[in-house]
């Protein structure tokens, strides 16, 4: 099977993560898109994130339900030390050696990939698909970045051409603690479980 890992801390999910999973899921031709929810990132202290795990990890149940190609995947959840994206990606490729991965991630990450602990390594288990904001970077800078990803550590990358959706996770805990409707931002389900659980309301 060809498997998509969308990875965040998903605090909340949102409709932008949606769009992105959707453009690869299509554009690439994949059997499944994993929602990989990060519950102790190498990137995050624990005191930044807004919601706890088991909540992150039913908003994207809600998010997903209906989305046949879309799968919870909650092995980085599960995991008490911090998940580092290379482990992550060896596991799923000594777990299901049949499969093909592709890694999403949005334009900003590409020029940071080799920034990660042992890029090297996460290079070798997938393919790097690159979500496509023409406001942040210009196609022709995402190229000489694969390219240079290539040279440097043959690295597979691909562009993604995705829909520009302006939201973040950030802007949306901004807005619930502000008092300000999310609605559009995110799916009805998801709108309703951060309402019925006052998530974001306060500073955790």
């Amino acid at each position: 099977m060809r498997i998509g890992i969308m990875g965040g801390t998903f605090d909340p999910i949102h409709n932008g993560h949606l769009a992105i999973a959707k453009a690869a899921y299509e554009q690439f031709g994949l059997d499944k898109v994993w929602f990989l929810p990060n519950g102790n990132p190498p990137h995050k202290a624990l005191t930044d994130i807004g919601s706890p795990i088991e909540d992150r990890i039913r908003m994207v149940e809600l998010a997903i339900a209906g989305h046949t190609g879309f799968r919870l995947e909650a092995y980085e959840a599960r995991r008490k030390s911090i998940s580092c994206s290379y482990e992550t990606m060896e596991h799923f490729t000594k777990t299901y050696p049949k499969d093909d991965f592709f890694f999403i991630v949005g334009a900003d990450s590409l020029f940071t990939v080799d920034k990660w602990v042992h890029p090297e390594r996460l290079f070798l288990t997938c393919t790097i698909l690159a979500a496509f904001r023409d406001e942040m970077n210009t196609r022709e800078e995402m190229e000489r970045q694969i390219h240079y990803l290539k040279e440097r550590y043959h690295a597979k990358s691909e562009l993604l051409i995705s829909p520009v959706i302006k939201v973040s996770s950030s802007e949306l805990r901004e807005r619930i603690k502000a008092g300000k409707s999310i609605r559009g931002f995110v799916p009805e389900k998801v709108e309703e479980y951060i309402k019925k659980e006052c998530l974001y309301e306060s500073e955790n």
